[in-house]
This record gives C-alpha cells, structure tokens and sequence, in this order.
C-alpha cells in the first residue's frame, strides 16, 4: 500500500464486489461535494474497481485511490480493521448508499471532540442484531438480550448505525476494532442472530459488536437522532420529500424516539395506526421537519431510489467525459 500523505480532515469510502458498489460511491461524493469541495476523499477498493475508475475517467473524482485487500472486502473485514486505514488525521467512514444533504462543517466541529465515535443511540431496541419478526417475543420472555449483557459484564447496549463511523486516534479504534471482533467470535455465546439469515443480506454485520465494544470501553456514540443537527436518518418513503436530485430533502423526525421507530414497519396501515394511536399522548406525536447532514438508505425494502439515483449520476459522469473527449 503506498504511502498517503497526512492531511487535517478527510472521507474515507469503500468499494469492492459488483461495479454497481462503485457506482454507489461515485453517487455519494458527487452529493458530498456540492457541500465540501477541500476535504479531500480515499477510496479503498477492488483491483477491479480502480481499473473502472482509470478506464471510465473517473479516478479524479478521488484524492487518493488504494487497493483494499482482498481479506478486508467486506463489512467485518473493514470495520473491524478500521484503524488500518487511517489518511486522515481525523477520518470519517462513509457507507456508499449515503447522499449528503447539507455543509458538513458544524458536523466537523462536533467530531473532533471525539477520538473515536460512530453514530447511533445509547439504548438498543430488541430488534437490534436480534430477530426482525415473530421470533422477538421468545427473546423478550426468556429475556435473552439481559443475559448477553450480564454474561459479559454490560449495563447497556449501544445501538450504533456504522453508516458513519469516526476516528482521530489509531490506538483507540484499535482497542474498539479489536473488542468487536473479539465478541463477534462469541456470537455463539450471545442471543444475536447472524445478518446472512435476513432476505436480501449477504455479509455478517458489524454493528451489534461494535455496540458492545463501545460499551465495554465506555465510549461515547455520536448521537443520530439530534433534531436538526441529526448526522444522518433513513430514508424511508411516507417520511422523506425530496426532489429528482436530491438537492432539497426534508425528512419527518418524531420526537419520541418510540414512536419514531414505528417508522420501520413495512405494513403501511399498521404503521400509520400504531403512530395515530400513541400520538393521543401529549407530546407523543410531536415532530420536527429536519434536514440532516446525510440521507441512508439503510432499509432494504428502501433502497430503489438511491439505485435510480446512482445510475442516473454515473449516467451523467460517463457522459461528462465522454464529451469533454469530444472538445479534444
């Protein structure tokens, strides 16, 4: 790997399987610099996507272009190594199915009070890492998750979202990379589920390890439901307006985090019933029209207008190349 030369601030994504992947990425900074145009942006990624970028043109929409080794492409293989890929002073971790939304300077701000964050909540709902159906009521009653946390001397568990993750200080991540992978080797001793076993997931998750590494090491989550300086919040359909592009985005945050999650609900008549039921309490219906510094496409079920959007810019880059070819 060659050397990277050291600079203040910087985003670090990755790239590797399908050329749809890179195409994810290349969408996502297009968005980031309509904001931030001086932080400079790393790509780690397949051998087969940097001859993409050579080939297409596209290598200069990155500061810093590097392979990724083979036994790093994947969401563990990564996130668990991330104090591996430091170029930055300070590095913020991107997921690829992230549009920006807005400057990210107050965010900046906001980071360098930590050495090592990723955004989430403190406490971690029963779905977190556990069953996302019927199966949730087995865990509640034989009280599965309490165990976990008794088992391996926990009082909470930590519900990040490592679609944005953080790092100033290589020791620190080491010891969180190094305590999340630790426990994703005791699964077996735990009551989380295996990611695979979800429709549509192929790779193990990272996330609730990395929720109890935090723990464990009482370090601090950057908290992602912030009102209006939210990091980041799902894209989910009935809650988001935006335009074509992206460029104007307003996503519905209620202020009760418990009524906000029924959100999730893929059932449309019972999401809308639980929200109108609960939201007869004073306060529980509540919310806010928020624009966060960053839109995930997280949910599954919610990811074809990231997909349309990515094709439509790679559309549009290849396009730009082609004719600035032409006017050679």
């Amino acid at each position: 790997m060659t050397e990277i030369k050291k600079k203040k601030e910087g985003y670090v994504y990755t790239s590797y399987g399908d050329q749809k992947y890179l195409r994810h990425v290349l969408a996502s900074v297009s968005t980031l610099r309509r904001y931030d145009q001086n932080r400079p942006v790393t790509v780690y990624c397949s051998d087969e996507h940097v001859q993409v970028l050579k080939k297409s043109g596209l290598s200069d929409l990155f500061d810093q272009i590097e392979v990724l080794p083979s036994k790093n492409r994947s969401i563990t293989g990564f996130k668990h190594n991330v104090f591996q890929f430091m170029p930055y002073e300070k590095n913020l971790y991107m997921d690829s199915d992230i549009i920006w939304c807005k400057n990210p300077n107050v965010l900046w701000d906001r980071l360098g009070t930590y050495r090592f964050t990723i955004s989430g909540n403190h406490i971690a709902d029963g779905f977190f890492g556990g069953p996302k159906g019927i199966g949730i009521v087995a865990d509640i009653v034989l009280q599965r998750r309490r165990k976990t946390l008794e088992k391996f001397g926990l009082t909470y568990l930590n519900r990040v979202q490592t679609g944005m993750m953080y790092s100033s200080d290589k020791e620190t991540a080491e010891k969180v990379c190094k305590a999340a992978s630790e426990f994703l080797s005791s699964r077996d001793e735990t009551h989380f589920r295996s990611r695979t076993c979800e429709t549509g997931r192929t790779q193990e998750t990272c996330e609730w390890s990395l929720g109890m590494a935090l723990s464990k090491l009482r370090i601090p989550i950057l908290p992602w439901l912030n009102g209006y300086e939210s990091p980041q919040l799902d894209y989910i359909e009935d809650y988001t307006e935006h335009n074509h592009d992206f460029t104007a985005i307003e996503c519905t945050l209620y202020n009760d985090r418990f009524v906000y999650d029924f959100k999730a609900i893929e059932i449309k008549w019972l999401r809308k019933f639980l929200i109108s039921f609960f939201s007869l309490v004073p306060g529980k219906g509540d919310y806010m029209k928020v624009t966060p510094y960053c839109l995930h496409f997280g949910w599954h079920h919610q990811k074809q207008p990231f997909y349309d959007f990515s094709d439509r810019v790679w559309e549009e880059l290849i396009a730009e190349r082609a004719k600035d070819q032409d006017q050679y």
